[in-house]
């Protein structure tokens, strides 16, 4: 990989994974635009151009990084093919720890024995993804630059949108072709590409039962257990009518992903290097309750049902057949064909 290469400026479908999915695109307007607010006010994703917010990082080659981060620990995940599924293993009963295996594995380096790796690395073999909170270990001279992000703007945003604190900043570096699996997070991003190109793919709560979420129980949490390369329809039958909305973005795009909103995350293929920094924010307060309630409250409903159970539990096996006991028959129209239902 020359340095030259470091920023491919266009792309086209054949760079693009191709999924048996009904997609439509996710909004795109200039910062400037007045509807820019209006769709993120109503909770739905759009992409922001032209803003400059993070123009300080648009040196953010793997050269300027190596040289400005050289002596920082960076987090790293390895895996043996281009999915990197989220997994946290710690926040789990030993019982489901003991019985989980690893997808991939997490370790720390130097960011320039991360560069090299990915130069020395041929195709079909391992693959890297760097995962680095951004704060004052990173090196003096990415502090300056991150400093002069356009705070102003981005501080408009959150004050507007009545969002709580900002909880963290990662730096995501990504080999061509990798992907993040469906998953969905329960706080506010603000996602701002730097350098190449990535493809998200987004679904709104509403299909929470389409994409079949672990439980929370398992270190798989929030992620889809839908393997969107090979999709298991007689397993996930309602994965068939998922509706995806498609947002591509280049250098210079900030693409706002709602709270509880699935997105599958992928760089393009054979496009270099991609460089990405996020801003992930506590959600607003929901202050009043009103009825009925939507499907982002259905779902932290059910997270919280879940959660309860396996506390009063203490067993994840038993949840299911609980569950089973409560509804089946009682909460069940068995007058309703089962894929219906």
């Amino acid at each position: 990989m020359e340095e030259s290469d470091d920023e491919r400026r266009t792309w086209d479908e054949n760079q693009i994974r191709k999924y048996d999915i009904k997609m439509k695109s996710v909004p795109k307007h200039s910062f400037v635009d007045p509807i820019v607010m209006e769709i993120m006010l109503e909770g739905r994703p759009v992409i922001i151009t032209d803003s400059k917010m993070v123009e300080p990082a648009a040196k953010w080659n793997l050269k300027y990084l190596a040289r400005h981060m050289g002596n920082t620990n960076c987090n790293v995940i390895v895996s043996k093919d281009h999915n990197f599924k989220y997994y946290d293993d710690k926040c789990v009963q030993k019982a489901v720890r003991a019985k989980f295996v690893p997808p991939h594995k997490k370790v720390t380096m130097k960011i320039g024995e991360f560069v090299d790796k990915i130069k020395e690395m041929s195709p079909g073999g391992e693959r890297l993804y760097l995962q680095q909170a951004l704060t004052h270990s990173v090196g003096t001279e990415i502090v300056k630059d991150f400093l002069q992000f356009k705070w102003d703007y981005i501080k408009g945003i959150q004050k507007e949108m009545g969002w709580g604190s900002l909880t963290s900043n990662l730096l995501l570096i990504g080999m061509e072709g990798n992907v993040t699996p469906c998953h969905y997070d329960e706080q506010e991003n603000l996602f701002a590409q730097v350098k190449g190109y990535k493809r998200i793919l987004l679904f709104p709560p509403e299909q929470f039962e389409c994409l079949y979420p672990h439980p929370v129980w398992h270190p798989h949490d929030r992620q889809s257990q839908v393997d969107f390369d090979d999709p298991d329809l007689t397993k996930f039958p309602k994965f068939a009518n998922a509706m995806a909305q498609e947002a591509i973005v280049g250098p210079g795009d900030v693409l706002f992903i709602p709270n509880y909103w699935f997105h599958h995350v992928e760089s393009l293929q054979n496009g270099g290097y991609t460089v990405s920094v996020n801003f992930w924010y506590k959600s607003k307060s929901t202050g009043a309750v009103a009825y009925p309630l939507n499907a982002t409250q259905k779902m932290a409903i059910m997270r919280n049902v879940e959660k309860m159970l396996v506390d009063a539990l203490r067993d994840p096996d038993e949840v299911g057949p609980l569950l089973r006991n409560l509804t089946l028959g009682r909460y069940h129209d068995f007058s309703l064909p089962p894929e219906s239902q």
